[in-house]
């Protein structure tokens, strides 16, 4: 996702190129910035960050969306998903394993403090240790010396050399670890932030394009305000003056601001727009495919769920869905349906893998299946469905559980809760009590981001606590392959046995859905589906 990268092994660099999207971006807007387009804020939507914006433990859009605005890593991502060099001069390895990264002099955090060696090193160390907790700490699992057992409070892996250089040695070579580098798992934390976490979470400084506008800036429930951060000098410099995120109740609230001229720009459309959108808004609209995977989960811990029974009945689920039903008419052909766990615009996507036929419309095997799973035990009970309200979502999984609900002959519906966060909240706690909706916008370019953080055991985004020692052991020769050919055959593989268990019901694919005023220009949306703010402009 960079037009450059300095420094690389070969080997590492041949891993980014092969492994990166091809091109999947579409720019927007025309115009020049005029001369007061750099105080200009931009306005857009988002939602409530479900914990304090801390990188290591931010894992969910609405927390993603601020951080990657107020941190820069090691790397970034262009629109086309290659990464460029941001705090990093030099990324070197000769052998997939050993890293030694060099990172630029005279950056600094927005306190004042420089930004070394060790603001990563004591980052990822925080990140990775298990007495933290960090939703993110699956990310740091390859470095030598981390463990799901024992507290290690410093990696042995991880070495800082001087100032600007520390070293990274994994435990096996890994095939798309330069690729990670960009995602806000890896960004780094100043000495300021160990005095108090949780504080420096509710007004963190960071290093990247923006800052806070102030102490305070975070308006729970409200917004979030950013301004531009002049000390940034990496690629990502904003061509306007800030960025205010607006946490909408609903879809349809920010798209009638949108409408009104009150918001600039809109990354989701509701299901009421999105056979008009492009109409409403023409020359100022994107629908382009983006690397973002939608599903819903059915945790084994469920009554009926676990075992054999649990595998039967999750496969007559998903083979009681009529997925092209569904992209037609609720979503007006803006979502393709799922032929795998991954994304259709991700190196190494298939639509021909062995046991796909599971995502395939069958009334009547559907109903083979959940009596073959009623001979084990007969159902009892109810199915839903959890959903957030705020993110428009009540359309499809009302057209789901009527599905299964007509195919099955069981009760079935969905249970909404008001925000993100909230359901978020009992996702991660470990006490809703039923299924719920659940997806993927990549981290980075990889097929691998689609699986292993998602469906490895202990994985930070496994909210299903699936666990299969098989596909844990394909995912990891997988990373250990340098070819990247090889590599996503071990990750297909996987896929042959995720259709089996399906630990999460894939659906259909996302396209990216916006729109913006004709107040603002420039507008261009990247591979995974956020719009490039730094570059947008706007007059005042």
């Amino acid at each position: 996702m960079r037009t450059r990268r300095i420094g690389v092994a070969a080997i590492a660099l041949a891993a980014a190129g092969a492994l990166a999207l091809s091109g999947c971006s579409t720019g927007g807007g025309s115009g020049e910035a005029t001369s007061s387009a750099s105080s200009a804020i931009i306005t857009t939507n988002g939602s409530e960050p479900q914990n304090p914006l801390i990188p290591t433990n931010t894992n969910e859009t609405g927390g993603g969306k601020v951080t990657d605005s107020i941190f820069a890593g090691l790397v970034y991502y262009d629109a086309k998903g290659k990464p460029v060099n941001d705090m990093a001069e030099s990324i070197k390895t000769d052998d997939a394993q050993n890293y030694t990264i060099k990172i630029k002099s005279g950056e600094k955090f927005t306190n004042g403090e420089p930004v070394t060696a060790d603001s990563f090193v004591k980052a990822w160390n925080y990140g990775a240790a298990l007495d933290n907790a960090q939703l993110n700490s699956y990310f740091f699992e390859g470095i030598k010396g981390f463990s799901y057992d024992e507290n290690v409070a410093e990696l042995p892996g991880l070495k800082v050399v001087d100032k600007t250089t520390f070293t990274v040695e994994l435990s096996q070579p890994e095939s798309d670890f330069p690729l990670r580098l960009g995602y806000t798992a890896f960004m780094p934390l100043p000495e300021a932030a160990f005095k108090d976490l949780k504080a420096f979470g509710e007004n963190p400084i960071g290093n990247g394009p923006y800052k806070l506008a102030s102490k305070g800036a975070w308006e729970h429930n409200v917004k979030i305000s950013l301004v531009k951060n002049k000390d940034y000098k990496g690629g990502r410099t904003p061509k306007n003056g800030g960025l205010d995120i607006i946490f909408y109740a609903s879809q349809d609230a920010s798209y009638a601001d949108l409408q009104g001229g009150n918001l600039d720009v809109v990354d989701q459309i509701p299901e009421s727009a999105l056979g008009t959108y492009q109409k409403d808004f023409p020359d100022h609209s994107v629908n382009q495919a983006s690397a973002i995977f939608q599903s819903f989960t059915i945790p084994a811990r469920l009554p009926h769920f676990g075992g054999e029974e649990g595998n039967l009945r999750r496969q007559a689920i998903s083979e009681a869905i009529n997925r092209s039903e569904i992209t037609d008419k609720i979503f007006s052909g803006t979502r393709t349906p799922a032929h795998d766990f991954t994304s259709p615009v991700i190196d190494g996507y298939s639509e021909d893998l062995k046991g796909s036929d599971v995502l395939k419309y069958n009334e009547s095997n559907a109903k083979k299946l959940w009596a073959q799973a009623d001979a084990i035990s007969p159902w009892s009970g109810t199915f839903q469905i959890a959903y957030n309200a705020d993110g428009g979502h009540q359309g499809w999984v009302d057209a789901v559980t009527n599905n299964i609900k007509n195919v099955l002959g069981i009760d079935a519906s969905g249970a909404p809760f008001p925000t993100f966060k909230q359901v978020r909240d009992q996702i991660t706690n470990r006490t809703i009590q039923t299924a719920f909706r659940t997806g993927w916008q990549a981290d980075y370019p990889a097929l691998y981001n689609f699986l292993g953080p998602i469906y490895g055991t202990g994985a930070g985004s496994n909210d299903g606590d699936y666990s299969n020692p098989d596909v844990d052991k394909l995912l990891k020769e997988g990373l250990a392959e340098t070819d990247t050919a090889a590599a996503n055959k071990k990750f297909q593989d996987a896929q042959v046995i995720l259709f089996k268990d399906l630990p999460a019901i894939p659906l259909w694919y996302s396209t990216v859905n916006g729109a913006w005023g004709d107040q603002v220009q420039n507008v261009q949306f990247g591979w995974n589906s956020v719009p490039l703010y730094y570059n947008i402009t706007k007059a005042e």
